[in-house]
């Protein structure tokens, strides 16, 4: 994999060249049920304009530089996008300073390999993208870190894709508590496990469903269930019992260095080589709020970047087999 780091403060033609680089294949996916599957334009306005009113105009802005097709402008909304899964763990380091380490266990043929930083509405956000307009994890210049695991459940419903409410936290929300009534208020499509960290060592984990209200807890670690396992197959598949185990003794034990901490998700049984399943450990991510900065690591590569100190570059990561 060869990753990206992009970065432009207001959307524009950065942005609009990653965008006609990337659509055809994301606009492959979006009909690939047929486009009469996917929500209008206008079901998805709506959506958004109830839910997520404050990034309305950044959407629109999007939307021009993307062209201003129809089919463009539903992709970008991300209202009832269809079913995707994905592996994860994430887990808050029980240190004194705020440290969010998650694995991304995903196809390498689905994903963008593209970190994008922005100031979009005046917001310094950096993370990982999805979707062009929607992160997978990032933090924002308010500390903010925010991370997301598939919560292994069937039901798809009414709702947004996760990964564009993980863009409304970070462009809305300063502390964990705020990401957190967020959270309940607007609807996933799927269910997916959110994760929030804030510089102040608050932390919560949503647990997002189609079918019933979002629960908050102060649970410090998510893998690919919920209160209970209710896929028993993906769950089997994916190990996410086991790695949530693994993962909760950890904490358990005395607080451990944290590179110590971070080399053992770069293991197994967080370390998965499952690419061809589409379920590999694409990267590890380190989000350090206080610092704003993520760390991506592999088992023999590490990059840094930050709010405060980036640049814009490649890195070239091989898969094992």
């Amino acid at each position: 994999m060869t990753w990206r780091s992009v970065g432009e403060d207001a959307p524009g033609p950065k942005w609009a060249g990653l965008f006609q680089e990337y659509w055809p294949a994301y606009h492959q996916w979006w009909v690939r049920d047929g486009i009469e599957a996917r929500p209008s334009y206008l079901e998805g306005v709506r959506a958004l304009e109830k839910y997520m009113p404050e990034i309305v105009p950044l959407y629109e802005e999007l939307c021009e530089w993307a062209g201003g097709s129809d089919s463009a402008a539903r992709f970008l909304s991300f209202y009832c996008p269809p079913p995707y899964l994905t592996g994860c763990s994430q887990a808050i380091w029980p240190g004194k300073e705020p440290v969010l380490v998650r694995n991304y266990d995903y196809s390498p043929q689905a994903f963008d390999k593209l970190i994008l930083k922005t100031n979009w509405q005046g917001r310094g956000v950096i993370g990982t993208s999805d979707g062009m307009f929607g992160l997978v994890d990032g933090v924002n210049d308010a500390g903010l870190a925010v991370s997301l695991t598939f919560g292994g459940r069937r039901v798809v419903g009414d709702g947004f894709g996760v990964p564009l409410i993980i863009r409304y936290i970070l462009q809305t929300c300063e502390t964990a508590k705020e990401a957190g009534e967020a959270l309940k208020r607007v609807p996933s499509h799927m269910s997916y496990n959110v994760t929030v960290l804030d510089a102040k060592r608050n932390y919560l984990t949503a647990l997002m469903a189609p079918d019933r209200p979002t629960a908050l807890t102060h649970s410090p670690v998510a893998t690919n269930h919920q209160e209970r396992v209710e896929w028993e197959s993906h769950a089997r598949f994916t190990a996410t019992v086991e790695r949530e185990r693994y993962l909760l003794q950890r904490l358990t034990l005395h607080v451990e260095p944290i590179e110590k901490f971070v080399r053992a998700f770069l293991r197994p049984p967080l370390y998965s080589t499952a690419f061809s399943r589409g379920f590999g450990t694409l990267y590890t991510a380190v989000y350090r709020p206080k610092r704003r900065s993520i760390s991506l690591c592999w088992p023999n590569v590490r990059w840094e970047l930050s709010l405060t100190s980036f640049k814009e570059t490649s890195c070239r990561i091989d898969l094992p087999p």
